[in-house]
């Protein structure tokens, strides 16, 4: 079992704004930030649902090769919320709201890539 996960990030400022708004359907938010005298002066912020951040966010350069993220909703619902405030918070489109059956039958994701390029998705498996 996963525990928590991070990316780094070109400009945290930018993928703050961005993060808000495309997490935000599924209940995301930032829940601590790391103070910039244990981080080298980087700017670190912890993403989840209370009581726990489980995405993290770290300002550096970005990692190579971009990383591929999957958030999972409840509902599909989530995933078309997520994919409109992700594009309009500056994401670019790398898959839209729909069933993927080559990987089972309920599959229902949405790909967007963040402002560095990671590719993040939302995906509810519930028929």
């Amino acid at each position: 079992m996963i525990d928590h996960m991070g990316l780094t990030v070109s400009d945290p400022t930018r993928s703050r704004h961005f993060y808000d708004k495309a997490l935000a359907p599924i209940g995301y938010e930032v829940l601590m930030e790391v103070p910039k005298d244990f981080t080298e002066g980087r700017a670190v912020f912890g993403y989840g649902v209370d009581p726990k951040p489980d995405f993290w966010v770290s300002e550096g350069v970005p990692n190579q090769p971009r990383l591929h993220v999957a958030f999972r909703a409840e509902r599909r619902t989530q995933v078309d919320e997520f994919y409109t405030a992700a594009l309009a918070a500056g994401g670019k489109d790398n898959g839209a709201p729909g069933l993927r059956p080559h990987y089972h039958p309920d599959y229902y994701g949405a790909f967007v890539l963040d402002p560095d390029g990671h590719n993040i998705e939302v995906v509810c498996h519930a028929p």
